[in-house]
């Protein structure tokens, strides 16, 4: 079994690594942790180096638990969401985990919805935490 975590450094993405454990324990599956960048640029340095300084700390966590893990920072010009299944279809997933926040109607008509579309695009089950 494969599990993808959709992991942004936040707290509920944080929680989503935990949920993974504990399925990955449940299911002997590997886990593939995922960031997702739209671009790559100079102005973007900083926010890459915190991604990748996250996705060791997510490694991290898998390793003392003998899970499989790899890590992956996605930059290839798509919205986190479409990334996230992009990913999904190419590494032939079955379960994928992340975390949501809350956000207000008005804030999801203007920024979108990574979950949203996640879920209503996965080519898996996804199984969110919030």
């Amino acid at each position: 079994m494969k599990i993808l975590v959709g992991y942004d450094g936040s707290v509920v993405a944080g929680e989503a690594l935990v949920l993974a454990i504990e399925h990955a324990k449940a299911f002997d599956a590997e886990v593939h942790v995922v960031t997702s960048i739209v671009e790559g640029t100079e102005k973007q340095k900083q926010r890459i180096l915190e991604a990748e300084g996250g996705l060791e700390y997510a490694k991290g966590l898998f390793a003392k638990k003998n899970i499989p893990c790899e890590t992956h920072l996605l930059i290839r010009g798509l919205s986190p969401g479409e990334d996230l299944v992009q990913f999904a279809n190419e590494k032939s997933v079955d379960e994928i985990i992340m975390g949501v926040k809350k956000r207000s109607k008005v804030g999801k008509l203007l920024m979108g919805s990574v979950a949203q579309y996640v879920i209503l695009d996965a080519p898996c089950p996804v199984v969110v935490i919030r």
